[in-house]
């Protein structure tokens, strides 16, 4: 087995915020980052907002999810859904 077979399963996986389903097996994820700036030394957070694939629609807005990297299947999809790590609290409609 050579090296180059060994990597090639090894793939990104990331954890965010479902901010959007309304699409037909697409979410949206809000990715947040946070990092030290290199001249003022305080912690800056940075949003990226991705496209993921979501075949069986299990995922809803407010979840937090985790995204595994994955071949391009559209031109801003790159990732698919891994698993819902933890669901969204949904309100008791009806008391407007």
């Amino acid at each position: 087995m050579t090296e180059s077979q060994g990597t090639r399963n090894q793939r990104r996986v990331i954890t965010g915020v479902v901010s959007s389903d309304k699409m037909a097996k697409t979410i949206t994820v809000t990715i947040e980052h946070t990092y030290k700036h290199p001249k003022y030394q305080k912690f800056v957070k940075k949003h990226t907002k991705v496209y993921a694939h979501d075949e069986t629609e299990d995922a809803h807005e407010g979840d937090t999810v985790e995204l595994i990297e994955c071949r391009p299947m559209s031109k801003q999809k790159r990732w698919r859904l891994g698993r819902v790590v933890t669901r969204s609290v949904m309100p008791s409609g009806g008391d407007l």
